[in-house]
Order: C-alpha cells, then structure tokens, then sequence
C-alpha cells in the first residue's frame, strides 16, 4: 500500500485528498502537513515537515507558496518525490523547484484535472491552425476565496496557444486601462472571482465572422484531488530525478 502524506491537509483541499485516499484501497495517508497542526485526525500532523520521521512514498501538496521551501528541503533530505499541485508561485520558486527535481522526482501541475490537460492538447491544435488570423482571449472564473489571478490554468493555457500559433505574443492582463486597439500579437487573459465557482476556463478563437470556444468546467474540487492522488501513485514508482507533469498521465 502506496504511504501519502498531505501537506496543506486541513484546508479544502487536503481534506478532499484524504477522503479519496480513505476509500482507495491502494492508498494510506501516513501523515499531514499544516502550520496550523491539528489533533482530530487519523494520522499525525506536523506543523514543519523536518518533524517528520517515519517512511513514506510520496507527498501531495494543496498549501500555500509559502510552505514551498520546507518541502523542497524535505523532499530532497529523505528522497521523498514531491507532487506540487498549489499555484501562485513566484518565477524564482519556479526556479527553485526545477533545481530541486535535478535531485529528486517533482510531479507539478497548476491544474491536476485530466480534462484540462486534454484542453491543453486541443488549445495546442487550435492556435496552431488558427493562431496567425484569430484573436485569443482566456477567461477564467474562480471561487471567492481564491487569491491568485489570473490563475496557474489560466497561464498554462496560454502558454500553450503561444507556443502553438506561429508568431510573437504578449499577455494582456485584463484591458480597463488599455485605450487603443487590440494588437495581433496579443493573448488577453481575465480573471473573474465570486460565490462558490469551483473552476471554469473558457478559451475564444476569434475570427473575421467567425468564433470558436473551448471551455472547460470543475464542477467540485473532487477531479483535482484524484488527480492529485494518480499523479503521486506515478511519481512513487519513478526513480529518476527530474521535473514531471500531466502530460505523463494522459499519454
């Protein structure tokens, strides 16, 4: 049986991953992470990840940017493969995670649903056929709660439509001081944030006369907890390190 510990276990989603793991029999959740500790769970939780002594196969992370170092160093001292699933990293976290994977398996993805990387893959196409006469613009909606925007799926779709469409691009972040007309070489990404919207993508292909939509829709945090979990059961089993996404799971 594959040993998880959940770092980030008392918030939403760490609470949906453990629920998952309790009724997968192919998994035990050995411990938590959480810097507000707690004492009304099945398992032990630790409030740094260096109080940790015991063995384990693989943590999965739903936390916060902030707890990023802690388990970098954690991963790297026990040769615990990681898998990152928290979003809003800074450039130079991002940094410090691929030099962390040149020591140790990291699983990381800014969206862990299998359907959205499926999306990826169509976005990809799209902006390949499409790109050099349709405008692209991404609109993503969120839960109240949620502190970065545009969101990491957001950015992810983006990046792939730029890598795709065959010219130079540039992100416009929202357009209310923007008062001129909208540039070819333009990806216009907006944030949209309210009530209980688990997460919601939609990507516009606009053409002369003609619109195209992708659009993808989480109806509960359910899709990225399981995500979470098969990502962390590929990772265990990985023994090279080396900086790993959703790509390995949707071949």
């Amino acid at each position: 049986m594959l040993k998880i510990i959940i770092s980030g276990c008392n918030g939403h989603m760490g609470r949906v991953v453990e629920s998952l793991c309790a009724n997968d029999p192919a998994v035990e959740v050995c411990a938590g992470f959480d810097v507000l500790g707690t004492s009304d769970r099945d398992f032990p939780v630790y409030t740094s990840p260096a109080q940790f002594t015991g063995e384990a196969d693989a943590v999965i992370d739903f936390s916060s940017p902030a707890a990023l170092n802690g388990l970098l160093e954690f991963a790297r001292a026990r040769h615990i493969p990681l898998v990152l699933a928290t979003t809003g990293y800074s450039p130079e976290q991002v940094a410090q995670v691929g030099a962390a994977a040149c020591d140790v398996p990291i699983f990381r993805s800014a969206n862990m649903s299998l359907g959205i990387n499926v999306l990826l893959e169509l976005v990809k196409k799209a902006a390949a056929v499409l790109g050099d006469s349709y405008d692209i613009e991404i609109v993503e909606r969120h839960h109240r709660r949620k502190v970065d925007a545009p969101s990491g799926t957001a950015l992810m779709i983006a990046d792939a439509a730029a890598q795709s469409c065959g010219h130079e691009i540039e992100y416009v972040y929202e357009r209310h001081s923007t008062r001129q007309p909208r540039d070819r070489k333009e990806i216009g990404i907006s944030a949209v944030r309210g009530g209980t919207i688990v997460g919601e993508h939609e990507i516009i292909f606009a053409g002369h006369d003609e619109i195209m939509e992708i659009r993808h829709t989480a109806l509960s945090r359910e899709i990225f907890a399981q995500g979470a979990v098969e990502a962390a059961k590929f990772i265990a089993g990985v023994e090279k390190p080396g900086l790993y996404d959703m790509s390995y799971l949707v071949k």
